[in-house]
């Protein structure tokens, strides 16, 4: 009760008017519908780019409103339900997808308090004492409507595409939050503009780069972004979940899918990347933390983190399905569970008054010792045995190979001639009766 006494006294929070209420909502409306337009012609740009392609250019200044036209040519086009979907069901789920992707930004900051219009407030919408717990329940919720757009279909590929798509969003969900622990640790807070005024000396990403890089892996197969795009797999499923949607259904899927791009990258820059603070060569400056400045700086972190999604879906294959659940469950778990092990003995350590250098360094020796250099003989030991198992078998196989005669692979079968006579060929006598030299 007494954390959230504290958190209902959050600065900038609870005392502003309606009217400013009203209109930051639709500023963080018009910015999301903004990058998401922006984020589908950079993808297009960079993955042309990298292919040796133009891209998009005849919409728009060097093809900048391609998106735009894409948005309204999908808005306009025929729509087309299938007989056999359930349609109260059909018509909901992209709505459930889409809904819980807005909801997730009402707790970013974007930069620190300013006034508009006489009024002081911070460049927030709201914020809560368990703000990040937020974001995590609405990206949550976005696996209902891929789920139920799957189901209500009435068709078998977007089926298994949702199905995909709920395991997938399970398992990568539990490492996506088990990273956030460490940052709760370490910043003693929960609310993301406690978060980011946690970081004013120190980037988190520096002292818990194992939580960032677990949660950078995690949200690529939380968004399902290639090479983890394993519901939407062209080559198995068609489409994945939404194939059977079209016009401005299939549009909201689409547009759920680059906000949450946008979210989880708002994100990272929130809890590893200083949020809204200017980067070291900018932070000399003395207004470069004050006024409407900060939100440049978070806007730039967020695209250099969407250009990072763009170029692992220009260069890495996509995985296998088994392949990526396992990475998921038996790496990405076990290791995050460590690590959060670590940083909770550092924490400890430095509340005894122990040295910052001997906090950090014994828990981690510990660690190393105890659990790494154990688990990496153990992963070795059972390579070794995959390796043996695996010569046995070509061993088995090659005893037990038949015995019996078997044809020549480099048989040639003369053409019968009744063939040949169908097809208008005269053979000689001596092909007829039958040449040994022929065959």
């Amino acid at each position: 009760m007494d954390v959230l006494a504290a958190g209902q006294n959050l600065p900038g929070f609870g005392d502003q008017p309606i009217w400013l209420t009203a209109l930051k909502v639709l500023g963080v409306f018009v910015y999301l519908v903004l990058m998401t337009l922006f984020t589908i012609v950079f993808e297009r740009k960079v993955v042309g780019r990298m292919q040796n392609r133009i891209g998009p250019n005849r919409v728009g200044p060097w093809g900048v409103l391609q998106s735009l036209a894409d948005g309204m040519k999908l808005a306009f086009k025929e729509e087309i339900i299938p007989v056999l979907a359930d349609k109260p069901v059909y018509y909901i789920a992209p709505i459930v997808s889409a809904v819980p992707a807005f909801l997730a930004f009402s707790v970013i900051p974007f930069g620190p308090e300013v006034s508009i219009f006489g009024h002081h407030t911070a460049l927030q919408l709201t914020d809560l004492p368990v703000g990040v717990l937020v974001v995590f329940a609405c990206s949550s919720l976005g696996v209902y409507g891929i789920v139920l757009s799957g189901w209500a279909s009435g068709s078998t590929y977007p089926l298994l595409g949702g199905l995909r798509s709920a395991a997938q969003m399970i398992s990568y969900e539990v490492g996506m939050g088990l990273s956030m622990v460490a940052v709760f640790l370490f910043s003693d807070t929960m609310s993301t503009s406690g978060i980011v005024a946690k970081q004013n000396h120190l980037w988190n990403v520096i002292p818990l780069i194992v939580s960032f890089a677990i949660y950078a892996v995690s949200v690529v197969g939380e968004t399902n972004r290639a090479p983890f795009d394993l519901p939407e797999a062209e080559s198995e499923l068609v489409g994945g979940f939404h194939t059977e949607y079209s016009s401005f259904k299939f549009a909201m899927f689409f547009l759920a899918e680059y906000i949450n791009m946008v979210t989880v990258s708002a994100l990272a820059t929130t809890l590893f990347l200083g949020g809204w603070r200017a980067p070291v060569p900018l932070s000399l400056w003395h207004g470069a933390n004050a006024g409407w400045w900060p939100i440049l700086w978070f806007t730039a972190k967020v695209i250099a983190i969407l250009f990072v999604f763009v170029w692992l879906r220009g260069t890495l294959p996509r995985l296998r399905y088994d392949q990526f659940m396992a990475f998921g469950w038996k790496a990405l778990i076990p290791i995050n569970l460590v690590w959060i092990l670590a940083v909770t003995a550092i924490h400890v350590l430095r509340d005894r008054g122990w040295p910052a250098w001997q906090a950090t360094l014994v828990p981690l020796a510990i660690v190393l010792f105890v659990i790494v250099i154990p688990a990496v003989m153990v992963w070795d030991g059972a390579s070794a045995r995959r390796a043996a198992d695996l010569e046995d078998d070509e061993d088995d196989h090659a005893r037990y190979e038949p015995t019996f005669p078997t044809p020549p692979m480099d048989l040639v079968v003369p053409t019968p001639p009744r063939s040949l006579a169908t097809a208008g060929v005269r053979r000689r006598p001596a092909e007829i009766e039958g040449d040994d030299t022929d065959v």
